[in-house]
């Protein structure tokens, strides 16, 4: 029990690190006053363009994978600890002790998670997301989906318990994307052109 408080306390520490505010703070942005307001990857990538909105869900990402990648390392723990950590950081990112238990989404922790269990999770997340951004135009229905999807690999790969734990992050996900789903079904979502953001063309 005091490995898996331990865990998570890490785990939540390193989530709130909130490289999708200090990044754009960087560039003189606070971007919780504009676009979504949404403190996470995809508004740093729709008002900063694709490079530094890149850079943020990778620094995101990084939150959850780096600390499992240690923990694998110098303790040797099994994936069924690992991913505590990373759940935790998920949470940590959304409710960040930084910034007043505000947060992104957790999409790009989730991810990192992922890789954290299985490199190959990473391209393979990429491959079913991206064309469905690319096609839609919406971020949060590809986040959403593929992460049910990667949900049902984890459970053959790695077992019921590790997939129990990815099961968390997908209905989690779902609930950071609530407002997302009812404008998605009121036709109202806000789209977000992949290829214009990385030729650095700002959505309005």
């Amino acid at each position: 029990m005091t490995q898996i408080v331990f865990l998570a306390v890490i785990g939540y520490i390193s989530g709130s690190i909130p490289f999708s505010f200090l990044i754009p703070k960087l560039k003189g942005v606070d971007i919780r006053k504009v676009g979504s307001g949404n403190v996470g990857g995809t508004n740093v990538l729709r008002y900063l363009g694709g490079i530094i909105g890149f850079l943020t869900m990778t620094l995101d990402g990084f939150k959850a994978f780096v600390p499992m990648l240690i923990a694998s390392l110098l303790f040797g723990l099994p994936q069924d600890r690992l991913i505590i950590i990373g759940f935790f950081a998920a949470i940590g990112h959304s409710y960040s002790i930084f910034l007043k238990f505000k947060g992104g989404k957790a999409v790009a922790c989730t991810v990192g998670t992922l890789t954290g269990l299985k490199g190959w999770f990473l391209p393979l997340f990429l491959a079913i997301w991206t064309p469905i951004v690319l096609v839609t135009k919406y971020v949060s229905l590809a986040s959403i989906i593929t992460v049910a999807v990667m949900n049902i690999i984890v459970f053959f790969v790695s077992g019921v318990e590790t997939g129990l734990w990815i099961f968390a992050l997908l209905i989690f996900t779902i609930f950071r994307h609530r407002e997302n789903i009812r404008r998605l079904l009121k036709g109202k979502e806000r789209k977000t052109d992949l290829i214009a953001a990385f030729k650095n063309k700002r959505d309005p």
